[in-house]
């Protein structure tokens, strides 16, 4: 990964406890992202939920590519324990959320405020070494205007008057427009630090909850209900398994993409995929089956220092990918071919890592060409090279040679059910944490690969099944173990 780990203390003092919302199959993926971009600890899963302590600013934080949603942590425990279904004992329970450790609750808001009131401070410093860098661009300019008037008084002795005085206007409405420009910009960062952080007092705060839930924060706290503009959200969690409290970090998702133009493969599976390929400068990574290009899209603002290069048959594609590359201004680092993927015009054993997301669904019906596609990206991938694939359940079946329908994924081997979450809760705990569970994904990992069979010189390596929404889908990196003599 190539940001830099969030600076100790750049955060809260202590560090600060966060969760994620991950795409079902995903956890394993942000929990090492957090370990290596946020340099968190105390990392543990649950379905659909990564959680981590770290002292990482909001810069950082944003950074998170794997994940959906961030959240601050007020309180995680076991399930609302409602004997009765009655209203009012449902009322009672979960008022407790709030009455019983308004400590937790306090604590997070302080800890909320602190956060945006950093995040504000360093964009005013940021703001302020913008305004001197112009202001110094400005002083270069006036000094190289002026070394041009010395030179062509020497030629020119009879508009030495002129152009004085022409440099000492152009000098004065420089000042002048910058002084202007400068109060006007720090006027406006003022206001906007007074809206978001001045007016957040812990006894005049409006939020955005649930009914039940807001009741009791309003009596408790005298917290005004504001679902229209809160200054604060609070995101509850509840179900048979945990109850999870926390406040959004940031509004928008982080799934969400501000340089892709049109979607295509959602960006966090995009991201993991690249992730897992393991990308070095200098390589050569190639998606022959690029779509519009997302996942190319997301390697190359990650890993910069890379030659891609991305192919599809299908002209819309390509015009798609074009016009995304140039919203996120890629367009010199990305090259894209019209070719087919059974038919690379590349040398054997030329490309160092392809990355793709194989298609499938009624429009797409490969069949057995799927072999086809893969003997072919076997050829030009050089040994000890990577291959990172998104293959559906068919696809993966026919590639693994399993008889069955479907590869039998429960609670005893399976790191997406359900079932199997409990184990990760500790029972001797409060607050009902959860159990660090890395090793329960990689034995899960090592029990599936143990099912599969190598095709060719691609050997597997690791094998993570993830949620597309509507149906599932096989994320499976393979090494090239040896020539494939073709």
């Amino acid at each position: 990964m190539s940001e830099a780990r969030g600076e100790p203390g750049s955060g809260p003092e202590a560090g600060a406890r966060f969760f994620c919302t991950a795409g079902r199959g995903l956890e394993p993926f942000v929990m090492r992202e957090v370990r290596a971009r946020l340099a968190a600890t105390q990392v543990e899963y649950i379905s659909g939920k990564v959680f981590f302590t770290t002292c990482s600013d909001l810069n950082m934080l944003k950074k998170l590519k794997s994940a959906e949603r961030l959240f601050l942590l007020i309180k995680k425990q076991f399930p609302l324990i409602i004997s009765s279904v009655s209203k009012g004992k449902i009322f009672n329970e979960m008022q407790r959320l709030i009455n019983e450790d308004p400590g937790s609750w306090l604590n997070a808001i302080s800890i909320w405020k602190n956060l945006l009131e950093l995040d504000a401070k360093k964009e005013k410093l940021s703001q302020r070494d913008d305004n001197q860098l112009k202001r110094k661009v400005g002083e270069n300019e006036i000094i190289a205007k002026k070394l041009k008037i010395e030179q062509m008084q020497k030629i020119e002795e009879n508009r030495d008057c002129q152009l004085e005085k022409q440099i000492k206007e152009e000098t004065l409405e420089q000042r002048d427009f910058t002084t202007k420009s400068e109060k006007f910009q720090e006027e406006e960062f003022q206001n906007d630090i007074e809206k978001a952080i001045d007016t957040h007092n812990q006894n005049d705060l409006t939020f955005r909850v649930g009914k039940v839930i807001g009741i009791a924060i309003m009596k408790h706290f005298g917290w005004k209900a504001d679902l229209r503009n809160p200054q604060l959200e609070i995101f509850i969690h509840l179900n048979d398994i945990y109850s999870v409290v926390g406040i959004p970090v940031f509004r928008v998702s982080l799934a969400s993409r501000a340089y892709i133009k049109t979607a295509g493969l959602r960006s966090t599976i995009a991201w993991a995929m690249a992730s897992l390929a393991d990308i070095k400068a200098g390589a050569f990574v190639l998606d022959p089956m690029c779509g519009l290009g997302t996942i190319l899209l997301e390697a190359a603002k990650e890993w910069p220092d890379v030659y891609y290069v991305g192919a599809d048959v299908s002209d819309s594609q390509l015009l798609g990918t074009w016009d995304n590359l140039k919203a996120a201004g890629l367009e010199d680092k990305i090259e894209l071919l019209k070719i087919s993927v059974i038919e690379l015009p590349l040398p054997s054993e030329s490309v160092d890592i392809i990355i793709s997301d194989i298609p499938f669904g009624k429009k797409f019906k490969l069949g057995k060409d799927i072999k086809s596609i893969l003997q072919e990206m076997e050829r030009v991938l050089h040994v000890g090279g990577t291959i990172v694939l998104l293959l559906s359940e068919d696809h993966h079946r026919r590639l693994t040679d399993c008889k069955e329908s479907n590869i039998p994924f429960n609670s005893k081997d399976s790191h997406t059910d359900e079932p199997g979450i409990k184990k990760c809760l500790n029972p001797e705990e409060k607050t009902g944490a959860f159990k660090t569970a890395s090793t329960s994904f990689e034995a899960s990992n090592h029990k599936f690969l143990d099912r599969m069979s190598p095709f060719g010189s691609l050997v597997p390596v690791e094998c993570y099944k993830v949620s597309l929404g509507k149906t599932d889908a096989f994320i499976c990196k393979y090494k090239k173990s040896h020539s494939s003599g073709l």
